[in-house]
């Protein structure tokens, strides 16, 4: 499904008589918004959006409350507006309505992701080479590295098995993605180096390419290792929280100093060598430090224009979980982000906020819409003894082992389980106006939190959102400047 973008302010310019319908529409197909001075308003099932005035802001709010009835809803606006006024934006209204970009009708529902199917198709990896890390890093979800078992290493035949997995069920897709992942994945350098080898020959052997991503907290970047990665092009997630203060508190050494300086020098030195992009500079926030977009202002003023900035995956009972602070206060942080990257594009210092990026005028493709991630199903983590898991926040859980990669994926029930999980399936996102940019939000931290796979781990659907108002604000701040319908 393919998603317009279109930029409207209704002007008041007479009118064309007043229709007596309805306008229809479900809960959680329209989104209305206001964020720096503009009203903005979301058709979901088109992808469009449209800048208002306040009379449409208005209308658009009694035609709701009066579910749809347009009479109502202009009986209500009648008070402050002319009847010429009030007609001229039903006109407007009825004409976005005629054109598919407003009160558009949710088609997806009917053509839902199909029931678990006995062929699965592999996309993605994620090879846990390293149960194990040189910093100690209170919130790390691993357990500071061994994910609950033994801190070890992948061995490189156990990789190369990964590899033949992912090639072999990946069917007919000429591209697959594998993500070197821990612990810290440089702790086991030489098997990353052989297995990318590996990967690139089999690959090509087959008519295929392999994607390779390295996450790494940079203290083990040398010449070497830099060397490999920008020969390879390898995509780097480097992890750096921001502050001195901030990174220090949560990811020390196992003798408890801080990491920030040596860490930082590290980072600044690969970064150097890749001035076109291809990495991210990637922090945690939590309680700590719920006042995030100072750390990304830090991060961007070390000369980083590549950040992301996640919440912390934690228990309510740790005294860094989010659930200590107000939402309130993280989404108006998310607000200031945005208006620190409008204000820096305008000074020709864009920062690439890793949360922002929102493709509207393409559209992902319909799985992706509506299931998400596809931990479990297109995408599964392997663990150093080549245990698959459904994505790297499950690894250590029993219950959610999958097999292995001699055999393959031998619990279907459980893959099936994560293949049918869809906006349609979860109660919650069914009217949700997010439905579509989130799928669903994460499967580990809905099974963590919200109490099950079905269900929704409420603080971070509630950011999500946020974070999307603020994607789609920028992008209309750009729509205001343009002529307008």
């Amino acid at each position: 499904m393919g998603q317009a973008v279109s930029a409207l302010v209704i002007k008041m310019q007479g009118g064309s008589g007043l229709d007596q319908g309805h306008l229809v529409w479900q809960p959680g197909d329209l989104h209305r918004f206001r964020q720096g001075g503009l009203n903005i308003v979301l058709d979901v099932n088109s992808g469009s959006i449209h800048l208002v005035d306040e009379i449409a802001w208005e209308f658009l709010g009694a035609l709701e409350k009066e579910a749809g009835n347009m009479e109502l809803a202009s009986r209500a606006l009648g008070k402050d507006y002319s009847p010429a006024e009030i007609s001229h934006v039903v006109a407007e209204l009825l004409q976005l309505k005629s054109e598919g970009t407003l009160f558009s009708q949710d088609d997806l529902a009917a053509h839902s992701l199909p029931a678990a199917s006995e062929t699965q198709v592999i996309k993605a990896l994620c090879l846990h080479v390293a149960h194990d890390c040189n910093l100690r890093c209170r919130y790390c979800f691993a357990g500071t590295g061994p994910f609950g078992h033994d801190r070890s290493l992948m061995s490189f035949e156990t990789g190369r098995a990964a590899i033949d997995l992912l090639l072999q069920a990946s069917g007919q897709r000429p591209t697959c993605e594998i993500d070197f992942f821990g612990g810290e994945p440089l702790l086991n350098f030489t098997v990353v180096r052989r297995l990318v080898a590996y990967g690139k020959k089999e690959a090509a052997r087959l008519g295929k390419t392999i994607r390779f991503t390295l996450t790494t907290n940079g203290l083990l970047l040398n010449n070497e290792t830099n060397e490999f990665l920008n020969q390879e092009g390898m995509q780097v997630v480097l992890s750096l929280d921001g502050r001195p203060e901030v990174h220090d508190r949560h990811r020390p050494f196992p003798g408890g100093q801080g990491s920030y300086k040596p860490a930082l020098a590290k980072i600044r030195d690969f970064v150097a060598l890749r001035p076109g992009g291809n990495y991210y500079i990637r922090g945690t926030f939590s309680a700590h430090n719920p006042d995030f977009s100072r750390d990304v202002l830090h991060l961007a003023g070390l000369g980083f224009n590549r950040i992301s900035v996640e919440p912390v995956v934690a228990g309510p009972k740790e005294d860094y979980a989010l659930d200590r602070v107000e939402p309130a206060v993280l989404e108006k942080e998310y607000e200031v982000l945005a208006e620190v990257c409008l204000e820096r594009k305008r000074q020709g210092h864009p920062i690439n906020f890793f949360h922002f990026n929102l493709e509207l005028l393409k559209a992902p493709c319909l799985p992706r819409r509506l299931a998400g991630c596809g931990a479990g199903n297109e995408y599964l983590a392997v663990t150093p003894a080549g245990s698959l898991y459904p994505c790297h926040q499950f690894v250590g859980q029993e219950k959610f082992l999958l097999g292995d990669v001699g055999r393959g994926v031998t619990n279907i029930s459980l893959r099936n389980h994560f293949q049918e999980l869809n906006v349609y399936t979860r109660r919650d996102c069914r009217s949700c106006w997010a439905r579509f940019y989130c799928g669903g939000g994460c499967h580990a931290n809905n099974f963590s939190h919200g109490g099950g796979l079905e269900e929704i781990y409420l603080l971070g659907c509630r950011l999500q959102k946020k974070r999307l108002e603020c994607a789609i604000y920028l992008q209309a701040q750009e729509l205001a400047g343009e002529p307008v319908i």
